[in-house]
């Protein structure tokens, strides 16, 4: 059962998509509503929002421990390949990850990759030398419409303090990758949420986090079928384009196949907010378990695995849906109105659909 609608008042901060009435489907969110529901999985942010400079980085820390040594098993989804993310190929091809995830803008993806080959060195010397290299793994979303883009603000030193930064509790809206980012002419940015689930009598769950730079105007869909538009939407805004970035963790155990499956699934929650994955949108899901890891330094020749039945998976499907929708609508309802480069400006879903 959703909790009463307690509108955010000025000075409230942060709001969540269930404040406002924006709770999506049947199944019981985690505590946090989070993607770190997860036990382990961590969030941190570096902001940049000064002058015409509306960007960032977001950090995405599958555990604490040596990431390259203990990878856990991974998949990504391209649903509509308009994008420019590193990592992805090898991602798909070995079924694990060995860094954490950054998210940040189209042109800050080689910065991004560089600060996690030099965070994996750091902690594993004998990378590219005594053993093999490093597969870093960054997304992005293009957010020049309210950040100069063609400044080169993010630095390393930036993606280093978003992985410092990470924890357990995480800001939402515009904050970190998500600072210039829109969606469906609404301020978009880094939205969360999740689905618990029980397996075999023990509780498990599934977490979203979202970076939505995408949709067109006046599509937006909300739960109960509302469809919502900015007052004044921007000239020559009709264009399905922008981008969303779908990070997925969970602590069921999958293998990388499941794990592709269950990613798919982010689809259907997009498609019930309105979107239809543009031409120009780039559009790409990824994601992790904690519960099966791959050793880089394993010595046996077979090794034990438990993997979900697969007679059991519709749950995760409907997880994966559920949270990918109150994840965007999570962002919507976090961002505050931002005005950025060229006096481009995005307002915010909440101020829209405040009563009176």
């Amino acid at each position: 059962m959703s909790s009463p609608i307690r509108w955010p008042e000025e000075g409230d901060g942060v709001a969540r998509a269930r404040q406002l009435g924006l709770a999506c489907g049947r199944l019981r969110p985690g505590i946090r509503n989070t993607i770190t529901d997860v036990p382990g999985v961590q969030v941190g942010h570096a902001t940049l929002a000064e002058g015409s400079v509306r960007t960032g980085v977001t950090a995405i820390v599958p555990h604490r421990g040596n990431l390259y040594r203990d990878k856990p098993v991974a998949a990504a989804e391209v649903i509509n390949g308009f994008g420019k993310s590193i990592g992805l190929m090898q991602m798909d091809e070995l079924g694990v990850i060995e860094t954490p995830i950054l998210l940040t803008n189209t042109f800050a993806v080689g910065t991004c990759a560089m600060a996690l080959i030099r965070h994996a060195i750091a902690a594993n010397p004998d990378i590219g030398r005594e053993t093999a290299t490093v597969n870093p793994v960054v997304c992005e979303c293009n957010d020049g419409f309210l950040n100069d883009i063609q400044a080169p603000a993010v630095t390393e030193a930036h993606a280093l303090a978003a992985l410092a930064a990470a924890d357990a509790d995480f800001a939402s809206g515009a904050v970190g990758a998500g600072s210039g980012m829109s969606a469906f002419g609404f301020k978009g940015g880094i939205g969360s949420a999740s689905r618990r689930l029980k397996l075999d009598g023990r509780v498990f769950h599934l977490g979203v986090l979202v970076l939505a730079n995408f949709g067109r105007p006046g599509d937006l869909t909300l739960p109960d079928g509302r469809r919502v538009a900015p007052p004044a939407p921007e000239p020559g805004a009709a264009a399905e384009r922008g981008s969303v970035i779908v990070v997925a963790a969970t602590d069921v155990p999958l293998d990388a196949r499941q794990l592709r499956r269950v990613l798919r699934r982010a689809g259907v929650g997009l498609a019930r907010l309105g979107s239809f994955w543009g031409h120009g949108s780039g559009d790409v899901v990824l994601g992790f378990t904690t519960a099966n890891r791959v050793h880089h330094d394993e010595v046996a020749d077979l090794i034990a695995v438990t993997v979900l039945n697969e007679a059991r998976i519709d749950r995760l499907f409907e997880a994966m849906a559920e949270a990918t929708q109150e994840a965007v609508l999570d962002a919507l309802a976090a961002a505050v109105t931002t005005t950025g480069r060229a006096g481009h400006h995005r307002p915010s879903l909440r101020d829209v659909l405040r009563p009176g």
